[in-house]
């Protein structure tokens, strides 16, 4: 039985991509139908939709951050996005306006996120970028792994200089690859798209920009050293058979898989949930009408209603998110 519905789950992952696209079109064609008050009626109707494709897509995906991934971060974060874009959809199809602002930055993000998934140049040139300034940051830590070719190492790979090769133990190699999940491009997107989505000044939206992309770009560098050297050179070696057990993987033929689940998967992605808090609060005191996004996420998570944006003295803002 478990096995059957795994291979159900692992079948729908090759719709994940083009319903990638289908979402974000959807979504865009709500988006525009609502922030130029072309009709909200068929807004409405277009965006509920798109949430419940949004929902379907997640649905597509959790084979893939909880099996293929093995991710239990991004597991139970794909799990609770399927049944929240629905009820997304339950409220806004009620008259929750206030859900097309969430709407339009899914919109954005999607479009700024896309291309990078999607087009070979801009991933070639945006992950052997962070590749090197990976390198440079740890040859300042003293470390110095030798970089090559992706493709060298498993053929499925792009031919980026992506990866980077360690020797923690004679005999046994350790290779950590960048990808275009290693870029930060996703949560700089998740930003520039809360961002875009609310109503104002320019002069505002920029300042949030500019406090909010370097600081991410900067923090996931930082990352990246730390899962690298943490893998590479078994650093984080902490209880290995229970590890490996929770994690299924063979100790004895890869033992540094440890090091890199606990670096990777555990200490990292959580440390990244409270990164993007603590880089949400920053962007806050810059751009409180974002606060209405936040305000939806807790309405939707508690059943009750929060005024953050009068708590904090800012601007009143209109149920459609104006």
């Amino acid at each position: 039985m478990i096995e059957t519905v795994l291979g159900v789950l692992e079948w729908f992952t090759q719709w994940s991509d083009p319903l990638a696209w289908l979402v974000v079109a959807t979504f865009a064609a709500g988006a525009v139908l609502d922030w130029y008050d072309l009709h909200r009626d068929v807004a409405r109707t277009v965006t509920v939709a798109a949430w419940g494709l949004f929902a379907f897509f997640w649905f597509t995906q959790i084979y893939h951050f909880a099996f293929v991934q093995k991710s239990i971060v991004e597991g139970i974060g794909t799990l609770i996005a399927v049944p929240g874009c629905l009820y997304v959809a339950l409220l806004l199809r009620r008259g929750r306006d206030s859900l097309f602002v969430l709407s339009r930055a899914i919109a954005v993000m999607g479009a700024v996120f896309l291309p990078f998934e999607a087009i070979l140049v801009l991933q070639e040139v945006l992950i052997e970028m962070v590749t090197r300034q990976t390198e440079f940051l740890m040859s300042l830590l003293g470390y110095q792994p030798g970089v090559v070719l992706g493709s060298a190492i498993d053929s499925s790979h792009e031919p980026f200089r992506n990866t980077f090769v360690f020797n923690p133990e004679p005999g046994y190699r350790i290779t950590y690859t960048i990808i275009i999940a290693c870029t930060g491009i996703g949560s700089m997107a998740i930003f520039v798209g809360l961002i875009a989505a609310v109503r104002a000044p320019l002069r505002r939206k920029f300042r949030a920009l500019a406090i909010s992309i370097p600081v991410i770009y900067a923090l996931n560098l930082v990352r990246n050293v730390f899962i690298g050297l943490s893998f590479g050179n078994m650093k984080m070696q902490l209880v290995p058979e229970l590890t490996a057990s929770v994690f299924a993987f063979d100790l004895a033929a890869d033992p540094g898989l440890v090091s890199y689940y606990w670096a990777d998967r555990i200490l990292a992605q959580s440390g990244s949930v409270l990164a993007l808090v603590a880089i949400t609060w920053l962007v806050v005191r810059e751009l409180p009408e974002v606060l209405i996004v936040i305000e939806d996420l807790l309405y939707m998570a508690t059943g009750s209603e929060y005024d953050l944006r009068g708590a904090l003295g800012a601007a009143p803002v209109r149920a459609d998110g104006e």
